[in-house]
């Protein structure tokens, strides 16, 4: 499978070949192996990103963060802490053929009605968006992508 290179640094990956024959890459995060998918690809490089460029620590970062919509289980792609635990940021990656839409920003505010992150980000490792919500419940373009600092 050839990936596209994206728009974030470029990251170093642990990969094995699976019995199955799919690429497997470790994720450092969770402590596990997972299948490289090109939503992967992209969030793997957003991690790497968080971790590296962003100042957020590991145990602040959350992938695959449980989310009930309407008694439906969702999952968020990722969600960065505070050090009270408390969800700040959310981040919804799609592969990059996919096109960063209304679609997308509806999907993640959706998940923001439950978390309440102060910022949400959507990207495909191409395209790239952050927001900030407002007490008004409003979210106004940021020009970045958010820092642990901004916690």
């Amino acid at each position: 499978m050839e990936l596209p290179k994206l728009n974030f640094p470029a990251i170093r990956l642990k990969a094995r070949r699976a019995s199955s024959g799919r690429t497997e890459v470790f994720d450092a995060v969770r402590g596990r192996w997972l299948v490289l998918t090109p939503e992967e690809w992209v969030r793997r490089h957003v991690v790497g990103y968080m971790l590296g460029e962003c100042g957020f620590l590991a145990q602040q970062i959350i992938e695959e963060y449980p989310v009930n919509i309407n008694g439906m289980s969702q999952r968020a792609d990722i969600v960065a802490v505070d050090n009270c635990a408390r969800p700040m940021v959310v981040v919804e990656c799609k592969e990059p053929n996919v096109r960063i839409d209304q679609a997308v920003l509806d999907q993640v505010v959706r998940y923001n009605s439950v978390l309440r992150c102060r910022y949400v980000v959507i990207t495909n490792g191409i395209e790239s968006y952050s927001y900030q919500m407002t007490e008004e419940g409003k979210y106004c373009p940021l020009d970045h992508f958010p820092h642990s600092a901004e916690l």
